[in-house]
């Protein structure tokens, strides 16, 4: 019994000798690919010839698809993808039917359409023609491609042999005779050297598109980089004008207080002249009067009268109209002056030095990333009373224009107070704070505003940024490398690098909330972000009845209370915070002592619907 050939090869098609692709029967019942034979006889005109019977149609059939055709196509599919490949196995890319442009002529008949090309022939056959290669054994090696155009091309121009050998060395098509030419060279096959250059160029393909998909990471990282140089340079110009601002204000403030003082001594000297004038006016009616007298006295006919009128009009005395010397303080107008002149020159100097560290700044180019800033907002200059310490030289903070004086205890009773070591002074300045009533506390208030650049989309701000809660909906804040993503945290607006400060905080609901310090380069996503989670944050947390306090990922327990504030006073010079409980007394929550190596800025944290956190001043 003969053997039946492969189903693969009864589902293919005859022009392009592949799988069929939506198959189609002709009237005399062969079967083909729609697109292929729409190709052939699109090429071919009428009358339409079958490709394969040589049937002749006068008028081009209307041909269905065959779907029973189709159907086993698929499963035939099917079947060979259910076989897993090996690894590292690529499937090979299927050739495209050949287009009108590329088909190549029957070199026997010349007229049909060639559909295998014979390298042993050097011909291309159409499917009439190649029935010879296909059925009789004489040409069982004679291997059959794909149509071939231009065979010459193929051939060796020196030994008119076709080339079937790659030279890899040369880069160059050679014959079988040619191999003998390179025979120091590594000629191999042209399928094998089509199969090793189609490694390469896909490995190299691969490669370039993880350059494409590398640059296009740039490209991202880029944009964002420079959104950042943008929102970074638009946050320094309104810092800028801010500041330029408070410049203006000052010099208009300067000019004001200069203009009053001129024109207050204008109008010193203006009240004296009027006062003059009036009395000027007064003595000129007096002399106006005496004249009449005098004229009425000259004209008197009886000796007897005139002697009586004249004896006592001698005594009126005719001095001359004396008048003050009354001048602007010439002084003042020039101090006034000068000052302004001073403040000129001293602008003047302040802006060329200014002028020449940018330009030294500069430099001739980019030299790379801008420095890190140490924190995101300028710090809060405040004036503090303190005197020295004697051990130490530093300064020992007390109430605004008191002294703060120390009472050494224990061992360091008996020692003299110049021999106190730094941390006898730490703690002598932390017991003189936990001793101090509210009223103390409050001589050291600080003003406290939370920074909506920080704030966790589902912080709502109010009451002009000082009262803070968990908002109904996610808030439209604007994108910000300061801003909170993973926990519902907000910070103050001004940090403190040195002296004591300190705010107090009013829990509207006391559970899931907290109250706290940080630096200002503390992570703001994930969960090392929230407060006391890190090394750069100290706090007070309510979480539901449990209070705790929490600082590098060490949690303490403290006892409960029903205070519903809190202050937090905070000693950068000593190194100490301190949370107390404001109820009818202050009483001590807890205390954190810490040398500050960076600004610190106040920090919160609410969570559960209803927690509000609110500035108490």
């Amino acid at each position: 019994m003969a053997e039946l050939p492969p189903l693969s090869e009864e589902l293919s098609c005859s022009i392009c000798l592949e799988l069929f692709n939506e198959p189609v029967t002709t009237p005399c019942g062969h079967n083909f690919c729609g697109v292929c034979l729409d190709k052939t006889w699109a090429l071919q005109g009428p009358p339409f010839l079958c490709p394969q019977c040589r049937t002749s149609f006068q008028v081009r059939p209307q041909l269905h698809k065959n779907t029973v055709l189709s159907s086993l196509v698929k499963r035939l599919g099917s079947a060979e993808q259910a076989q897993a490949p090996p690894d590292g196995w690529m499937p090979p890319v299927r050739p495209r039917a050949p287009s009108v442009a590329a088909q190549v002529a029957c070199d026997h008949c010349l007229k049909e359409l060639a559909v295998k090309t014979c390298f042993v022939c050097t011909a291309s056959f159409c499917q009439e023609h190649l029935r010879p290669h296909l059925d009789s054994p004489a040409f069982l090696d004679h291997p059959l491609q794909p149509p071939v155009r231009d065979l010459q091309r193929r051939k060796c121009p020196q030994h008119n042999r076709l080339r079937d050998y790659f030279c890899p060395e040369h880069g160059q098509c050679i014959c079988h005779v040619c191999v003998i030419e390179h025979k120091t060279c590594s000629p191999v096959p042209l399928s094998q050297a089509c199969a090793d250059l189609e490694n390469k160029l896909r490995h190299k393909l691969s490669i370039m598109f993880g350059q494409i998909n590398g640059a296009s990471k740039a490209l991202g990282e880029v944009q964002a980089r420079k959104q950042s140089v943008r929102d970074t340079s638009n946050r320094k110009l309104e810092q800028l004008r801010q500041e330029y601002q408070k410049i203006r204000a000052l010099i208009d403030s300067t000019e004001a207080s200069s203009i009053r003082k001129i024109k207050e001594e204008e109008k010193r000297v203006s009240s004296k002249f009027d006062t003059i004038y009036q009395v000027l006016l007064k003595k000129k009616s007096e002399i106006e009067a005496q004249k009449e007298k005098v004229e009425e006295g000259l004209n008197e006919g009886d000796e007897f009268e005139f002697l009586e009128k004249a004896w006592k009009l001698q005594a009126i005395s005719t001095k001359s109209v004396y008048i003050p010397k009354v001048e602007l303080n010439h002084n003042l107008i020039k101090y006034v002056h000068q000052g302004t002149v001073d403040l000129q020159n001293v602008l003047k100097e302040s802006i060329k030095h200014f002028e020449k560290k940018t330009k030294d700044l500069q430099g001739p180019g980019d030299s790379g990333d801008p420095p890190k800033e140490k924190s995101p907002h300028p710090a809060k200059k405040v004036t503090t009373t303190a005197i020295p310490s004697p051990a130490t030289n530093r300064p020992i903070f007390g109430a605004p224009g008191q002294v703060v004086h120390l009472k050494p205890t224990g061992p360091e009773a008996k020692a003299d107070p110049m021999q106190l070591s730094t941390s006898a002074v730490k703690a002598n300045v932390l017991k003189a704070f936990l001793e101090k009533t509210r009223t103390e506390l409050l001589a050291y208030s600080s003003k406290v505003i939370l920074d909506y650049n920080t704030a966790h989309n589902k912080v709502a701000l109010s009451e002009k940024y000082t009262m803070a809660s968990v908002a109904e909906e996610p808030q439209n804040y604007q994108p910000h490398p300061h801003r909170f993503t993973y926990c519902s945290q907000v910070l103050g607006l001004h940090c403190y690098k040195s002296g004591v400060h300190y705010w107090e905080v009013k829990l509207q609901k006391n559970d899931f909330c907290g109250v706290g310090i940080c630096y200002g380069s503390m992570q703001r996503q994930g969960p090392e972000s929230r407060l006391g989670r890190n090394s750069a944050s100290w706090c007070v947390e309510w979480f539901n009845t449990k209070i705790s306090a929490w600082h590098d990922k060490v949690e303490k327990t403290l006892p409960v209370t029903k205070a519903t504030q809190v202050g937090v006073l905070l000693n950068c010079d000593h190194g100490f915070v301190i949370f107390f409980a404001i109820a009818d007394k202050v009483h001590l929550l807890y205390k954190f002592k810490a040398d500050f190596t960076e600004a610190v800025y106040p920090a919160f944290w609410v969570f559960s619907t209803g927690a509000v956190l609110s500035i108490c001043f």
